[in-house]
């Protein structure tokens, strides 16, 4: 979805109804939509600039939103899949609530186009730049939906916004746990455990990609990337697997 050029192109009341309408939810506190917008940089740059101490910005919004959407999509998941187990319903969430997930919802809401930000902050590209800030907004909104609506509000816009994703969730997330199939691999072929290093780190805190190096009696055998060291873990097992499967 492409951005405005113009980051405000409606007067406040208008921008505001205009999300609203994106939200498909109205706020009756139209304080906390506009809290759940303002950026950290924001709030620091009024209380340097003005010494106005009561500019709140989205961080505890943020919080409030990240433990109710675990909660809707832990349940969901749990009613909808019966027959999955304790950890591939939990790779399901994981996959729902990660920060790229989240910040591609935030992006088919364009919420980056109201973001509330420092001059600084618009300079490094947060609106259009996969970053966590668009992925904090989205649970920012989820917050101040829930202080504003209640918890079945903020249930029904979790739901609505995550319909599609509901749909895919089960054909995108890899439930094999590579690690434990290379193990057993090594295993029958009597070679020892493989040991996992971090060999290079790239990226903010809010954008990290790890590189891990997988070697198996001090020889390297394959290397994985991934926003986590787990993850990135799981993608060199992966490739090992491919490489010991292919001799």
């Amino acid at each position: 979805m492409e951005y405005h050029n113009n980051p405000h192109p409606l007067s406040p009341g208008k921008e505001s109804q205009y999300l609203e309408t994106l939200l498909h939810y109205s706020f009756k506190d139209s304080s906390l939509l506009d809290r759940a917008l303002t950026h950290s940089s924001f709030t620091h740059e009024a209380r340097r600039k003005t010494s106005d101490t009561l500019t709140e910005n989205y961080e505890r919004l943020e919080f409030l939103g990240d433990a109710i959407l675990g909660f809707v999509i832990g349940e969901f998941l749990f009613r909808t899949y019966p027959s999955h187990n304790e950890g591939e319903l939990t790779k399901m969430r994981a996959f729902l609530v990660s920060t790229k997930h989240l910040d591609s919802l935030s992006r088919q809401l364009n919420l980056g186009t109201f973001i509330k930000l420092s001059p600084g902050a618009e300079k490094t590209g947060v609106r259009t730049k996969p970053t966590k800030v668009l992925a904090d907004l989205f649970e920012s909104i989820v917050g101040a939906i829930y202080l504003d609506g209640g918890f079945e509000c903020a249930r029904d816009f979790i739901l609505f916004q995550f319909r599609n994703s509901f749909k895919q969730v089960a054909k995108k997330v890899d439930f094999k746990d590579h690690k434990t199939l290379l193990q057993e691999a090594l295993h029958k072929q009597n070679l020892a455990k493989p040991t996992y290093s971090i060999v290079d780190e790239k990226g903010l805190a809010e954008n990290k990609e790890f590189l891990v190096a997988l070697h198996i009696q001090d020889r390297f055998l394959a290397h994985g990337t991934g926003p986590t060291k787990k993850e990135a873990q799981q993608n060199a097992a992966k490739q090992a697997l491919g490489i010991l499967t292919s001799k």
